[in-house]
């Protein structure tokens, strides 16, 4: 799906891309050259005439990509995920900050909940509906707002709704943020494979 609307959203916020990437230019059945696979099966794959990546549903562990430039504070992630449950297991997923060690806005249907961590460290959680099988928005961002304070922010919602004018989810840290780069991530816990679209990288002023 091009990522027309989603550059639009963040330049009308007051953001400036960084690096985008919607696969539509992408070779099917290969991963762009500039994604960093830390482990899992991700490949580019087409449907109905939409470019996506792909991570496959076995093995049942985490996996993740990371991509974009590597940067310290006041950035924007944004991306579309696509996940499927199967009777009473569903996946886990989400989008980071920071690199690998970073911060992560995860969605996990199993909890009925957004999650917030820091690197494996839960920071915030707060209830949330999913909608199995439909295309879900994910938006994290990480700002420096005074001298040793660090605001980190998300919010999650449904390929039909609107975006939310609030966040969704929030925590301040006092810790100085090292420098990393965006990522996606994916538990396919359901045995399905979880798709992932439009990812943006944007600078926040």
């Amino acid at each position: 799906m091009a990522a027309i609307g989603l550059v639009s959203g963040a330049l009308a916020q007051g953001t400036k891309p960084l690096y985008e990437n919607n696969f539509e230019k992408a070779a099917v059945g290969a991963v762009p050259e500039e994604f960093l696979v830390l482990d899992g099966g991700f490949v580019v794959k087409e449907e109905n005439g939409n470019k996506f990546l792909e991570l496959p549903g076995a093995p049942l562990e985490t996996f993740g990509v990371l991509f974009g430039p590597a940067e310290k504070e006041n950035v924007t992630v944004t991306a579309r995920i696509l996940g499927t449950g199967k009777g009473r297991r569903f996946p886990t997923f989400g989008v980071g900050v920071g690199g690998q060690g970073g911060y992560k806005l995860q969605l996990a249907p199993a909890k009925k909940a957004i999650e917030l961590y820091k690197g494996d460290t839960l920071k915030a959680s707060v209830p949330y509906e999913w909608e199995s099988g439909n295309w879900t928005h994910f938006k994290l961002q990480m700002r420096k707002v005074n001298d040793g304070e660090w605001k980190i922010e998300g919010k999650v919602w449904t390929d039909a709704a609107k975006e939310p004018l609030t966040w969704s989810i929030g925590a301040v840290d006092s810790q100085e943020p090292t420098s990393g780069r965006a990522s996606i991530w994916g538990m396919p816990f359901s045995g399905t494979p979880i798709r992932f679209d439009d990812l943006l990288v944007a600078r926040t002023e």
